[in-house]
């Protein structure tokens, strides 16, 4: 229930800001910043860098929402404008891996604590073997169960078929389940 009034809320707000409404578009700003900035500095593994995409990719947001036919598609749409903005950034700076900051197993962007504050040992690990997986499977995981997006939201918000979304899903929960269970899968 809860989860249907965040999406119908976002839906009010992508609408209302698409007619030029000012409070809504800060309001929805303000609701989706930590989601975005989670997913560029899952997909860059980088902070500075990602706050840089995710500013870049506002001004797009806020460029394109008039066009934007259905506000229901909003969350897949500003998530596919996010990967397309760190995927442009790494590419065209060429970052190597090597140079970028160490992800630490606890580090989380802001935000990214439990809405109730609970932090258990389980989820930690768990969250600490997802930091350990490849760009884009901890991005279609992360998608997928922290953001609470559909595989073909998903596939839109990557940028990829959603064949490719669930071939991406298996192996990160394979790499998981594998990493917990003290054994190690390298498949990509």
């Amino acid at each position: 229930m809860q989860r249907d009034t965040e999406r119908i809320l976002d839906e009010y707000l992508a609408a209302a800001a698409r007619t030029g409404d000012r409070p809504a578009w800060v309001r929805l700003v303000a609701r989706w910043q930590p989601r975005l900035l989670r997913h560029a500095w899952r997909l860059t593994g980088h902070p500075d860098l990602a706050r840089d995409m995710v500013q870049e990719a506002w001004v797009e947001i806020l460029r394109g929402l008039r066009r934007l036919d259905d506000v229901a598609a909003f969350p897949a749409w500003a998530f596919r404008i996010v990967t397309r903005s760190c995927t442009r950034a790494l590419r065209g700076r060429q970052f190597e891996r090597t140079h970028l900051v160490e992800i630490e197993p606890e580090a989380v962007m802001p935000g990214e604590q439990d809405a109730v504050g609970e932090r258990t040992a389980e989820l930690a690990i768990v969250r600490a073997e997802m930091q350990a997986l490849p760009a884009p499977q901890r991005a279609a995981l992360s998608l997928f169960y922290l953001e609470d997006l559909s595989v073909a939201e998903i596939a839109v918000a990557l940028d990829v078929p959603p064949g490719t979304v669930k071939t991406r899903l298996m192996h990160a929960r394979r790499k998981i389940r594998a990493r917990l269970e003290g054994s190690t899968d390298e498949q990509d």
